[in-house]
Parts: structure tokens; sequence; C-alpha cells
């Protein structure tokens, strides 16, 4: 498979789960409220509660939504009562799951995950057995179109930027610190470079291998996964053939 990107293969998959999610405006205000809750109501100074807003606008989420939503989280209403937990599991062929949620109910939460997981072939892990084969970074997505990349790269590095992934076909893919991602972005747009998709991730450095015939069974188990109310994000480590999408 010489020159395909396996981040581009998740990132079209979770694409199409954003498209299928049937409470989408909920889930962003939840993730609102979380960042507000933990950092504060001013997303000049709280970089994941400046980029919750602006998924949530980007999903035509309503000002008045936005607004309720931090007023939530730094104790103006209620539903501040969301705490983000993080999920580690196991799927079929040993792909390694990283579910993050925003829960008012551990206790139902992990049940629920624990029923997902087992009856897709997997299981629920335990905190850390698995983290350690994704990192987790500031990202900023730059069309290639137009672009040097050795320019690029450059400008990203005097901006902040840890690293600038090419492996895609249509983006550059640029690697931050979590804490300097949004300075990184705005240094960008000085610079008169376009930017899109800026976002806290997580990013695969060990990819597992599974048997062909695990394919749909994955493809089942981040479906159920990302269809749960509480879950905000799913991360694995496997890369898809193009075909694995066919009989979805």
């Amino acid at each position: 498979m010489a020159g395909h990107s396996k981040w581009k293969n998740i990132r079209l998959r979770k694409g199409k789960q954003d498209a299928l999610r049937g409470k989408l405006f909920t889930k962003l205000a939840r993730e609102i409220i979380v960042a507000a809750k933990q950092g504060g109501g001013d997303p000049g100074l709280n970089a994941r509660l400046r980029v919750a807003i602006d998924k949530a606008k980007a999903n035509s989420l309503p000002k008045d939504n936005i607004d309720r939503a931090i007023a939530k989280g730094t104790g103006g209403g209620d539903g501040s009562n969301f705490d983000e937990i993080t999920y580690e599991g196991v799927g079929p062929g040993g792909v390694a799951f990283i579910v993050e949620v925003y829960s008012d109910n551990r206790n139902r939460t992990v049940g629920d995950l624990r029923h997902i997981f087992s009856k897709s072939g997997g299981n629920l892990a335990e905190n850390g057995a698995v983290a350690w084969q994704f990192k987790q970074v500031g990202q900023i997505l730059v069309k290639k179109e137009g672009l040097d990349e050795e320019e690029l790269t450059l400008a990203a590095i005097d901006a902040g930027a840890d690293e600038v992934v090419s492996d895609d076909e249509e983006y550059f893919r640029i690697e931050t610190p979590i804490t300097g991602l949004h300075a990184t972005n705005d240094q960008l747009i000085k610079a008169g470079i376009l930017t899109e998709e800026v976002q806290i991730t997580r990013i695969p450095t060990n990819w597992a291998t599974p048997d062909p015939e695990n394919f749909p069974k994955l493809l089942k188990l981040m479906d159920l996964l990302e269809e749960h109310d509480d879950v905000k994000e799913t991360y694995v480590n496997v890369e898809f053939p193009e075909d694995a999408f066919d009989d979805e």
C-alpha cells in the first residue's frame, strides 16, 4: 500500500461517523461544558474550550447553545456534572481502542462500554494497557495545493510546531504541543497560511495488523461505540483497507 496514509484512512472513517451521529448537538454541547468546567469560560485562555467552540460552530451549533453550555460549565446553570473519562480497550485482532467519554454516571457508562466490547469480541482494559500506543497532540491541517513542503515546515517550526507530516495526498498534518496549538495556528494564519481542522487528537504510534476477517467486527464495534450518547471520540491503531468500507 505504498503512499497510502493510515491517518487519512481514519480521518475518512471519522468523517463518516460524525455524519451518522444522531445527537451531534448534544455531544458538542457536552464537550463545551466539560472544557469550560476544567479550564474556565474564556476561550482565549482555555485552548480546549476554543477547540470545542470552533468544532461546534463548524457543525452549526447555534450561538445560544454554545453560550448556555459555557455557562453550565462555569457553574451558571444545571448540567455541569459531566466528567471527562478515558477508557481503554482491546478489540478483535488485538486492536487498541481509546474511548473518550463525557458522562454524568460513571457506573452506567462503564457498564455500557463493557457490554459493547464484550459482544463485539473485545474487552475493556486496565488504565495504561493500550494508551502507550498513542500520543496526544495538537493537530492542524493545511491543504497541500500550492504549498512547498520545506517552506511550510520552516514556518510551522518557527510557529512552535513539533513536526509536519506529509503522508496524506490532500493535507499536510502539523503536530504541536497541546498548550501551543492555537498560538501556532494564529502565527501560521498571520503568515498567510490557510489552516483547517484545528484540534486536539490522539495519533497511533504503534499500529496493529489484524487478520482481514476482523475488519467487519472492528467497524461494527466502532459503530456501536460512537453511537453511544456518552462517547466523544474513539481512536484505534489499525489501518483499514479501502474495501473494508464497501459494505457499510
